[in-house]
């Protein structure tokens, strides 16, 4: 049995956008339908070192893909150690027998598969005619969410970006408008969170923030948020005044409750799960409906689902057979 072995320059090289959405989307639906295996995540909490480690299985049935990733989360990796502040490993399995296909980086496929998540989200839930983007937070995420969302849209009026450090979002700025060049009318960066959120179709926020950010007052109707950042407990992006204006879907409510954009209004009182509409595998699936009205104010919460990193792992095993990448050892 042999295992193929694959870096992340080797990953990233092999993934595109509109590939891994498809296969997120087709996961979500999976799921809607409840064809998968998937424990909630399990967190170990480095408390001195301000980070945590998580560990997520995963088995589509129908497609009969199966994987494990193990991931960390350290908010001060950049700065104190040069590390993103997300990595992680893949493990892909074949389920007839257990052993290990391929051991993979995991880092760009949470990326993607984050950012493809978004896209998707927006699809079943932001109004068709979204053309402003606003962006909270000018990391990793901000690029694959709106990457995801170019995919989506074709071409963007007008992106704003926010960061609370201003290289951050002027870095960033810089980079898209070379990347997207011709796909994005304007793009510029903020100094105030709500110039970013006042008037925008779409707002994403991919903060580590234990505390809202973006205020009730400045949000409109018809607006819809992709909420990305709130991946633990204690983490929070929004007034929760907002999730109560809202439809609100999560892409797993054990989750979501306990460590989603949801997790703090729940713990305290200020929502019920019977504010909570729907998982988006239920929309994809068709079971309940997504944005029904332009005046509606959506909002998705993720968490991130290791059925989302099986099915990219999975693209990038399959690409990487094909185009003759990695390298194999002999593991068992």
């Amino acid at each position: 049995m042999k295992t193929l072995l694959l870096t992340e320059k080797e990953v990233k090289q092999l993934l595109s956008i509109d590939e891994v959405m498809e296969a997120v989307e087709s996961a979500f639906k999976e799921k809607g339908l409840k064809r998968v295996q998937m424990p909630a995540k399990l967190y170990i909490f480095y408390e001195k070192y301000e980070g945590d480690l998580r560990v997520m299985p995963s088995y589509l049935e129908k497609k009969d893909i199966s994987a494990v990733k193990v991931v960390n989360v350290h908010p001060n990796n950049p700065s104190k150690y040069g590390l993103p502040t997300v990595m992680a490993t893949i493990i892909l399995v074949d389920p007839k027998n257990g052993a290990p296909l391929a051991l993979m980086g995991g880092t760009w496929i949470t990326a993607m598969r984050t950012g493809a998540a978004g896209g998707v989200a927006a699809k079943y839930l932001a109004r068709k005619d979204s053309k402003i983007i606003g962006l909270v937070g000018a990391g990793v995420q901000a690029r694959t969410q709106l990457a995801a969302l170019i995919s989506l849209y074709g071409e963007l009026d007008e992106v704003r970006v926010y960061d609370i450090n201003q290289s951050a979002r002027e870095s960033y700025v810089s980079e898209v408008k070379n990347t997207y060049r011709g796909k994005i009318k304007n793009i510029f960066p903020v100094e105030e969170v709500k110039d970013a959120v006042k008037g925008a179709d779409i707002v994403v926020t991919t903060t580590p923030s234990r505390k809202p950010l973006v205020m009730n007052e400045w949000v409109e109707e018809g607006i819809h948020f992709n909420c990305i950042g709130a991946d633990a407990p204690g983490k929070e992006e929004l007034d929760p005044s907002i999730l109560r204006r809202s439809k609100i879907v999560v892409d797993d409510w054990e989750q979501a409750s306990h460590s989603g954009e949801i997790n703090v209004p729940l713990s305290r009182g200020l929502i019920t799960r019977e504010n909570i509409w729907a998982e988006i595998g239920e929309v994809v699936a068709g079971l309940k409906e997504g944005r029904t009205s332009p005046d509606e104010i959506t909002v998705f919460t993720s968490t991130g689902l290791a059925i989302q990193d099986a099915v990219t792992a999975d693209i990038t095993y399959r690409k990487a057979l094909e185009k003759g990448v990695g390298r194999t050892l002999e593991l068992v």
